[in-house]
């Protein structure tokens, strides 16, 4: 499957000109590479279209960074479903996990379907300490509320087209709307990952992704993202109206920040 190298402690990581862009104050008034007074400036992008529970939310001053030290794996599933791909990272498939910075790793499982809780919760117990579930939340670039419809029919595949797009195909069928919190990715980002981590992100997240991406590559701590494994889907699944121009280039702006992202990802739903 996916041959990504992890680096070993010893090996390339984010160098020092990464980490010298990363220099938050003791005192709090800085995020990471963002002062304060950009902060405003840099916290919409746009206007709220039709379907989004909430806008771009870049940074906030109440954001704690992590205060950890020793790196790690930091593996990051949006749209985690019952915890099938953290397996696929457990036993290596993303990598060898033995080569992760200090051996050591930690994942942060974000699902928004309610039909998945225990068996999430059950992965928290099983990996006691290194997993962490984020259950019943969806995955976006800002903190609301939403509604997030559920696929009741697509019972061999797992249920994977759950979306919060009122055009997901396979939510027409029998279409059940719940309410769920949404999580800022940007967030998670910066609270759970410190600049020598090796972080993979994974998002399939059924249409999500149009909103997110663009956000996510105006971000000043997008960098903290080693590898970006996206499975993309329609463009009108989407709720932000990105272009398929403005798509490309947040892709193309993250690659730019140093972010690996192979051309073709299709997640594991089953």
């Amino acid at each position: 499957m996916l041959g990504c190298l992890i680096h070993a402690e010893g090996g390339p990581s984010k160098g020092a000109g990464k980490q010298a862009q990363l220099k938050p104050l003791a005192d709090g008034n800085r995020l990471r590479g963002v002062t304060v007074a950009n902060a405003t400036a840099l916290h919409a992008l746009g206007h709220m279209a039709k379907g989004m529970p909430c806008q771009c939310q870049l940074t906030q001053q109440t954001w704690l960074p992590s205060r950890r030290v020793t790196p790690k794996c930091i593996f990051i599933d949006l749209g985690a479903a019952n915890g099938n791909t953290l397996q696929d990272f457990v036993s290596g498939k993303y990598g060898p996990v033995a080569n992760c910075p200090s051996g050591q790793w930690e994942a942060t499982l974000v699902e928004a379907n309610p039909r998945f809780d225990q068996p999430l919760k059950q992965a928290e117990t099983t990996y006691a300490g290194a997993v962490h579930a984020a259950s019943s939340t969806a995955a976006y670039m800002c903190e609301a509320k939403t509604t997030f419809y559920l696929d009741t029919t697509s019972h061999q595949e797992n249920y994977w087209g759950s979306s919060m797009s009122t055009k997901h195909t396979d939510t027409q069928g029998g279409k059940t709307p719940v309410t769920v919190p949404t999580i800022n990715v940007l967030k998670l980002l910066y609270e759970t990952t410190i600049p020598n981590d090796y972080v993979i992100l994974k998002m399939d997240i059924e249409g999500a992704e149009w909103d997110v991406l663009p956000c996510l590559s105006k971000s000043p701590i997008a960098h903290l993202v080693d590898r970006l494994f996206v499975e993309t889907h329609p463009q009108d699944w989407g709720n932000a109206g990105t272009t398929q121009e403005g798509y490309d280039a947040a892709l193309a702006e993250l690659r730019q920040k140093g972010v690996d992202i192979p051309n073709a990802y299709h997640s594991q739903t089953l």
